[in-house]
């Protein structure tokens, strides 16, 4: 099933967020991180370009700037949020995409949510919510909103990934134009950040996130593109289990009952949203 590349995906996220700790550690600002992210993502789309030949002649601009400029701003956002409130509150906001996904595709694709599939998400989402354990304080309202607005424009961008599949466009293709827009609205938001120069000890931490970053890509487009919609975006959730297990590897850091159980929501939301998934006329492969 081509949705399960959507795991591969998750994995390869969690990889790139274990780089991106790492790169923070070391002292690397949120802009800074998210140039490097995106113009070694663009060099190494670059070359697979050249390698694969693919022609990046494309008669979908529409889509892919509407796909290349909402996955920059929810970038932006996810990591400006970041910056205002606790890691676990902005993660959470963020991965409300994939409920603002079902909307979208209700408005503007006609798809019908069963019952079933709507309940695989609302697990999912709770399975998320018991892992991180968010807190969220009446002052940080402003935080809250830009990173729930990130989380509606990561949906944008998927739900453009979606179209740009169907339309036929390869993958690498709309990696690559993600990857060129990104790195141009970076260095416009470089621009007003302090700048670091990287060394031998932290220019390997950069590059995994440029590397994981891109194979992620990659492996998120064909599940969007080749894969049912809203099973992709469901086993999303899957990344925060691979992150969750990266802190008790790399941190030392101890899973509680709260953690135990959302990882345990999380998978059977996965199981359940493929059989629902399977059971609906609204998707099919």
């Amino acid at each position: 099933m081509q949705s399960l590349w959507m795991i591969a995906a998750s994995f390869l996220f969690a990889c790139m967020g274990l780089c991106v700790k790492l790169a923070a550690e070391a002292g690397f600002s949120a802009a800074e991180i998210v140039f490097y992210r995106c113009a070694i993502a663009l060099v190494l789309m670059t070359v697979m370009v050249r390698l694969r030949g693919v022609s990046l002649r494309t008669s979908h601009w529409s889509f892919q700037l509407q796909r290349g400029v909402s996955g920059f701003l929810a970038l932006t956002l996810y990591f400006w949020a970041i910056t205002m409130l606790p890691l676990a509150t902005a993660v959470t906001l963020n991965y409300t995409a994939p409920i603002f996904l079902a909307l979208l595709l209700m408005a503007l694709s006609g798809v019908r949510l069963t019952s079933g599939m709507t309940l695989a998400l609302g697990m999912g989402l709770a399975g998320v919510g018991f892992l991180l354990q968010p807190s969220f304080a009446a002052e940080q309202w402003f935080g809250g909103l830009v990173g729930l607005t990130s989380g509606m424009l990561a949906a944008l961008a998927y739900y453009n990934v979606r179209e740009l599949g169907a339309l036929g466009e390869p993958e690498t293709r709309t990696v690559f134009y993600f990857s060129l827009l990104s790195t141009v609205g970076s260095l416009v938001w470089l621009a007003f950040s302090e700048m670091h120069m990287p060394t031998g000890d932290n220019i390997l931490i950069l590059l995994g996130v440029g590397g994981f970053a891109t194979l992620a890509q990659l492996a998120m487009t064909r599940a969007y593109a080749r894969g049912k919609t809203l099973l992709s975006a469901n086993l999303a959730y899957s990344t925060v289990v691979f992150a969750s297990l990266f802190g008790v590897l790399f941190w030392g850091e101890h899973l509680g009952w709260p953690e135990a159980l959302g990882i345990l929501l999380v998978v059977l939301s996965g199981i359940a949203a493929s059989r629902f998934s399977r059971a609906s006329p609204a998707e099919q492969d």
